[in-house]
């Protein structure tokens, strides 16, 4: 049976990060992320073949990508807007100021994770840990 892509009734949290940060993952690491959290994928250059890629990883059937931008600021901008109220992981190549001060200042916690390609082992290790403390809280 196929998982839910964030399909759980209560999500500890977004995530907003480009196909190519599941490279060279655990083939179950995605699939633990979704336990807790909704995903939405940003395009990169791998496109919608890279999107395909996960989606058929995951055995999925559908899944959510947020829409791609003219500018980084703008980008940023609807990445926010798809966090809403919600705590956001964030994987990007990089980080403007303003999206840097946003997520200091939100209420809601907030992990931004600078990556190009696929994420590093110790990035995914501080993602879990991210994860397991949204967990921790929500006792």
């Amino acid at each position: 049976m196929p998982i839910a892509w964030g399909g759980m009734d209560a999500p500890l949290f977004r995530m907003a990060c480009p196909p190519s940060a599941f490279a060279g993952a655990p083939a179950d690491w995605p699939a633990q992320l979704l336990q807790e959290g909704v995903i939405a994928l940003l395009t990169d250059d791998g496109g919608l073949p890279a999107i395909d890629a996960v989606a058929h990883a995951l055995g999925l059937l559908t899944v959510s990508v947020l829409r791609r931008e003219a500018t980084a600021e703008a980008q940023e901008a609807t990445v926010m807007g798809f966090a809403g109220s919600m705590p956001l992981l964030w994987v990007a190549a990089s980080f403007g100021p303003a999206a840097r001060e946003w997520a200091v200042r939100r209420g809601p916690m907030t992990l931004l994770v600078e990556a190009e390609g696929a994420l590093p082992e110790d990035e995914r290790r501080r993602i879990d840990r991210f994860v397991a403390l949204l967990g921790r809280q929500a006792e």
